[in-house]
């Protein structure tokens, strides 16, 4: 799944293809991936794009006050194309799910990989009106992520584990199940720590580096085009999806832990002191 680094790498490449021009175009091939009725795609058409903003995971694409976002979930994603086709794609046909052209010819295409079709897509005047963007938490790319919004999440969360705390979009905007195993490794933190265990100078430190580990993703992707990013994100990692690997900073096993529709990777040594967590769908976790 696309997250915030990458997401907001997304932003800055598309703003600099698409702000200018006019919608010439836009075709959608899933019918379960749009959202809302009103506005219609159509009112898109003949649109000039203004920019292109971010809200947590999502992109926003305005065209003189319409919106079109959008949430690529956890297979979804955006294929720039310097020339879109001429004859329209037929619906229900691989992994297309919209395609927009733009008025020089060029455009892109979302796709979305497997079978559970969860890519969403809004047109909407105000994107506050969406409930998914007015639920968001803060985005930590933001000046409005201070330490003391941070200490206030960390005090409402209570007894919540952290891992799911940082995954939370309604207590933080943008980070998901991989960048929480790489914040919390950062962090030398467990991934199943209650919030309410850590002092104020863990959660300054958990506060420090989520902030360093999102600044360096971006600052190491920002400028790719889309077809670069996925690549980049799974190079970049340093726990995350590489169980059975060796820790580079201690040399303990990289271990994992599996739930019913996900993973999360840690070190043992680093994080949960030599202990090993127990695979969640067999057994309770260890502490």
């Amino acid at each position: 799944m696309p997250e915030l680094p990458q997401v907001e790498a997304l932003r800055g490449w598309l703003d600099a293809q698409l702000a200018g021009h006019a919608i010439a175009g836009v075709q959608l091939t899933d019918f379960s991936a749009l959202k809302t009725y009103q506005p219609p795609l159509a009112a898109l058409i003949g649109l000039e794009i203004n920019g292109v903003g971010r809200h947590g995971k999502m992109i926003d694409i305005d065209a003189q006050g319409e919106h079109l976002i959008v949430h690529f979930s956890r297979a979804g994603w955006l294929k720039w194309k310097p020339e879109q086709p001429a004859a329209p794609a037929r619906p229900g046909k691989g992994p297309l799910s919209f395609r927009l052209t733009l008025d020089d010819g060029s455009g892109f295409d979302l796709t979305e990989a497997g079978t559970q079709r969860k890519l969403a897509i809004w047109v909407a005047d105000d994107p506050a009106s969406i409930e998914q963007i007015a639920s968001l938490g803060p985005d930590p790319l933001s000046s409005e992520f201070t330490f003391g919004v941070f200490d206030q999440i960390m005090d409402d969360a209570g007894r919540s584990q952290i891992k799911g705390v940082l995954r939370d979009q309604h207590r933080i905007a943008g980070i998901g199940n991989a960048y929480s195993d790489e914040i919390l490794y950062a962090a030398k933190l467990s991934p199943f720590m209650p919030a309410s265990n850590l002092d104020g100078q863990g959660r300054r430190m958990l506060y420090d580096q989520i902030n360093a580990v999102l600044a360096e993703a971006l600052d190491r992707c920002q400028g790719l085009p889309p077809d670069k990013l996925k690549d980049d994100k799974r190079q970049a990692m340093k726990v995350h999806g590489r169980a059975g690997e060796r820790c580079e900073i201690c040399g303990s096993t990289i271990a994992q832990v599996n739930f019913a529709d996900s993973s999360l990777q840690y070190c043992p040594g680093c994080q949960t002191g030599g202990k090993v967590l127990a695979d969640r769908r067999m057994s309770k976790l260890l502490r």
